[in-house]
C-alpha cells in the first residue's frame, strides 16, 4: 500500500478497510483478516494495524468477537457511506466547485463527463 505523508497511516488503513467494506470485499456480520493478516498485507506493523482497528471499532464500523476476530458490525455500511457523504459535501465540493469557476468548465461539461463515466462504470 502506498502511503500519503498528510494523514496518519493508521488513518490510511482504516479509510482502506472502509473502501474495502463499501465495495463488498468484507460484508456486514462477516469476519475481516486479523490483525497480522491485514499488517502482512499492507506492508506495516501489526501494532500499526490494531490502531486501525480501534479507531474502526470506536466508529462502531467493526467489532470483536473476543478469541475469534474482528467482524464487520451490522450497518457499517450505512455510516461509511452517510459520513462520508457528510465530509465531500463540507469539505471536498466547495473545492471542487471554486475549480469549475476558476477554469470556466461548464456544468454541462460535468454532465457529459459524469454520464460518460456512469456509462463506463457500468459496462465493467
Amino acid at each position: 500500500m502506498n502511503f500519503k505523508d498528510n494523514q496518519a497511516i493508521y488513518l490510511q488503513i482504516a479509510d482502506r478497510i472502509c473502501d474495502e467494506i463499501l465495495l463488498g470485499k468484507y460484508p456486514e456480520e462477516e469476519r475481516i483478516p486479523s490483525v497480522r493478516e491485514y499488517a502482512s498485507l499492507v506492508e506495516v506493523n501489526a501494532n500499526t494495524v490494531m490502531r486501525s482497528y480501534d479507531h474502526l471499532q470506536s466508529q462502531e464500523i467493526i467489532y470483536n468477537k473476543r478469541g475469534i476476530g474482528y467482524f464487520v458490525s451490522s450497518g457499517a455500511t450505512d455510516k461509511i457511506r452517510s459520513a462520508r457523504r457528510s465530509i465531500f459535501l463540507k469539505d471536498e465540493l466547495v473545492y471542487f466547485f471554486r475549480q469549475l469557476h476558476t477554469l470556466g468548465i461548464s456544468m454541462e461539461e460535468i454532465e457529459e463527463m459524469y454520464r460518460s463515466y456512469n456509462h463506463t462504470d457500468k459496462s465493467k
